[in-house]
């Protein structure tokens, strides 16, 4: 902090006022981070707006995503789950 931020208080009724002023600031700044965090990862309730194909079309995207999980499980499986055999096989 530089001196131009300094400020003189002249009584403790100084000091009260200037802490009032900070906390209604920081109660502002909090309001205002809720709001933003809120609007950040909470996401609008839009399911009842949503088209039949929309909610079909949001179904198949999820299976989708389900269905590429348990593949990529099934060959990461393969490929690090069988240690004992596959030290067998190769010899490098």
């Amino acid at each position: 902090m530089g001196d131009a931020n300094m400020t003189t208080y002249r009584s403790l009724e100084d000091i009260r006022t200037r802490r009032e002023a900070i906390l209604k600031d920081i109660q502002a700044d909090n309001k205002q981070i809720k709001t933003l965090w809120e609007s950040l990862f909470h996401k609008a309730d839009t399911s009842t707006a949503l088209t039949p194909s929309r909610k079909f079309s949001t179904l198949m995207n999820v299976g989708a995503g389900f269905f590429d999980a348990a593949i990529l499980g099934w060959k990461l499986y393969r490929k690090f789950g069988n240690k004992s055999s596959s030290r067998k096989k190769r010899r490098w």
